[in-house]
């Protein structure tokens, strides 16, 4: 086979640039490679930020669908609390519900649950509703002198209040 004139001089030309590769075309290429290299530590960076930021939603997310099913299950044990107040003291029903309202805390507890707000406690804004004040030299001022329904935490994160009368002390004549 023969090759043709126009072959023959892109021939040379290919074994021109083997032979004699020139300072300009290593820099070119250093350059080139410098330039890909930092490409390819920034796609990683991105990608690295991206896997820890896409980590932190689904955390978030997590979360967010745990405290609110945990926040149903106070509904519940609030209307169970309520049921038992009902009931006859040495009832059968009193019995089975305590036993009921037992297991329910047991489990709010095994997820980090605390109950809070009690009588005698210092009302503290973040973490009681008041709903009413009782004027009376019993207590100390801004105590908590009932609760009329409970609050609860996950660690110092409050996620329900609780609802509480705080005293207030008796104004004097004066």
């Amino acid at each position: 086979m023969q090759s043709s004139p126009a072959s023959e001089g892109s021939e040379q030309a290919v074994e021109e640039r083997t032979e004699e590769p020139s300072a300009t075309d290593g820099r070119d290429l250093q350059a080139e490679l410098s330039d890909l290299e930092g490409r390819y530590k920034r796609a990683l960076a991105d990608l690295d930020n991206y896997r820890k930021r896409s980590s932190r939603e689904i955390e978030r997310q997590v979360a967010e669908n745990r405290e609110a099913l945990l926040r149903e299950w106070l509904e519940t044990v609030d209307s169970v609390e309520r049921a038992l107040l009902m009931a006859e003291p040495d009832s059968s029903l009193a019995v089975g519900l305590q036993a009921v309202l037992v297991q329910m805390e047991a489990l709010l507890e095994r997820q980090g649950l605390t109950r809070i707000g009690a009588v005698g406690e210092s009302f503290d804004p973040e973490r009681h509703e008041a709903i009413g004040v009782q004027i009376t030299g019993e207590w100390p001022p801004n105590t908590i002198v009932e609760v009329a329904r409970s609050g609860w935490a996950m660690g110092d994160r409050v996620l329900r209040p609780a609802q509480v009368v705080v005293a207030r002390a008796e104004e004097s004549e004066g």
